[in-house]
C-alpha cells in the first residue's frame, strides 16, 4: 500500500523507498537539482532541491532528493523562504564557479535571480568551475568500477583529481560529459583539467 502525502497542495500517492523528490515528479512538480541524477545514489551535497516540510505541527527545511516520502507529510516546493535560501545557494556556489556561468548552473541563477558575484569578490578562493556536486566522480564508479577522478581534501580545500596512471580509461569513455551542471566537462574533457592527485598532496597544486 502506498503512503499518501500533499505536495503544493496536491494530493499524490508514493511508494515505500521513494523520496520527496520522486512523489513531486510524479505530479510534474519540478524541484531544481544540481547533485542528482537519476540512477545514482542520491547524494544530498548542493541542497538546491530544498523543500519545507510539515509533520506533526512542526517545519522544517530538508534535501527532497534524500528525505524519504512519509505518510501525511506536507511539502511546499516553492514559498519565498524556499526561493531565498536556493539564490543563496546559488550565490555562494559561484565563488567556486567563478564568472563564467554556463550549464545548468547557468539556467538555475537566472531563475532565481541571483547575484553571482555577489561574494565572488569578498572571498580569496581560486574558481575551479566546479561545485563538488561529485556527479562525474560517481558517474566515473559507474561507468568503470575504479574511479579514475575521486576526491581529495576537506572544507576549503576539497577538490576532484585525477589518479594519473588510471587516465589512459577516459580517452575511450564519455560518460561524464554532459552530467556536469557547471559545464566544465566538455566532449573532450574537463576545463580547466583537473590536477593530478599526487600534485595535489604534493603541494605543487
Amino acid at each position: 500500500m502506498g503512503l499518501k502525502l500533499r505536495i503544493d497542495d496536491k494530493d499524490v500517492e508514493a511508494m515505500e523507498g521513494e523520496t520527496i523528490l520522486d512523489a513531486a515528479r510524479k505530479l510534474g512538480i519540478e524541484i531544481p537539482t544540481l547533485c542528482y541524477h537519476e540512477g545514482l545514489e542520491p547524494y544530498g551535497a548542493c541542497r538546491i532541491c530544498s523543500v519545507e516540510i510539515e509533520k506533526n505541527g512542526r517545519k522544517k527545511i530538508v534535501a527532497a532528493c534524500c528525505y524519504p516520502a512519509e505518510e501525511g507529510l506536507n511539502v511546499k516546493t516553492r514559498t519565498p523562504r524556499i526561493d531565498r535560501i536556493r539564490r543563496i545557494i546559488i550565490e555562494l556556489a559561484a565563488i567556486n564557479v567563478g564568472e563564467d556561468l554556463s550549464g545548468k548552473f547557468l539556467e538555475l541563477a537566472a531563475e532565481y535571480k541571483a547575484d553571482t558575484s555577489r561574494f565572488l569578490h569578498k572571498v580569496k578562493v581560486e574558481p575551479s568551475k566546479c561545485i563538488l556536486c561529485g556527479l562525474c566522480v560517481r558517474r566515473c564508479v559507474e561507468a568503470c568500477w575504479d574511479s579514475v577522478i575521486g576526491f581529495v581534501g576537506r572544507g576549503v580545500n576539497r577538490r576532484i583529481v585525477m589518479y594519473p596512471e588510471k587516465a589512459s580509461v577516459c580517452s575511450t569513455c564519455d560518460h561524464c560529459h554532459g552530467i556536469c551542471p557547471t559545464g566544465r566537462i566538455t566532449s573532450i574533457g574537463p576545463d580547466p583539467p583537473f590536477p593530478s592527485i599526487y600534485d595535489v598532496l604534493a603541494g605543487r597544486e
